[in-house]
C-alpha cells in the first residue's frame, strides 16, 4: 500500500530541501509528528538515525528512524523500523516516507511527499482490523491522504510567507 499527493511550492528545491532534510521541524507542518527526540537536527544524511515523536489525538508515541536517501535538492527519505509509547523498542518493518523534488520554474518547485506501508509480515485481516481501530474508522491509506494533503499545504504556507 503506498499513498503520495503533491504540491507546487513558490520556494527553491535547496531551501524545501533543508527544511525536509531537518526532521526535527516535521512537527510544523504534519497533523501528527511533533518533530524528534535528539539526535535528528539536520538536515541528515544516508544512514543516519532519530527517534520521531508523534500523537494521534490523546495517543503518543516513538518511532526510529533511518535516513535512506538524503540527494540535496532532489530527495529525502526515512524508513520506520521500530516503534514504542515512550521509546521505540518493537523491532519490524513499519513505513518508508520520502519527499521528491521537482524544479517546476524558476524558483517554484513540485514537492511530492509518499507514504508506503511496510508490514509485510501482518496477516492483512488483522492489518486492517489495528488500521480501522487507530483512524477511527479509516483504512490506513486513506487516513495518510488526509494526513501528507495537511503536511504538504502547512509546507507550503510555512515557505511562503
Amino acid at each position: 500500500m503506498q499513498v503520495s499527493d503533491s504540491i507546487d511550492i513558490d520556494a527553491e528545491p535547496m531551501t524545501i530541501y533543508r527544511q525536509l532534510a531537518d526532521p526535527s521541524l516535521m512537527g510544523r507542518w504534519s497533523p501528527e509528528n511533533l518533530g524528534t527526540a535528539a539526535p535528528g537536527r539536520g538536515p541528515l544524511t544516508v544512514g543516519e538515525e532519530f527517534v520521531g515523536r508523534n500523537r494521534r489525538g490523546p495517543g503518543r508515541w516513538s518511532t526510529a528512524c533511518t535516513v535512506t536517501a538524503a540527494e540535496p535538492g532532489e530527495r529525502f527519505a526515512l524508513r520506520v523500523h521500530r516503534i514504542g509509547l515512550r521509546r521505540p523498542l518493537l523491532r519490524g518493518a513499519i513505513a518508508t516516507w520520502s519527499y521528491t523534488l521537482e524544479p517546476v520554474g524558476p524558483r517554484r518547485c513540485r514537492v511530492t511527499e509518499t507514504w508506503q506501508d511496510d508490514r509485510r509480515g501482518w496477516p492483512d485481516a488483522w492489518a486492517a482490523r489495528f488500521d480501522r481501530l487507530v483512524t477511527r474508522g479509516s483504512t490506513f491509506d486513506q487516513f495518510q491522504a488526509v494526513n501528507i494533503r495537511r503536511t504538504l499545504e502547512r509546507l507550503k504556507a510555512d515557505l511562503e510567507s
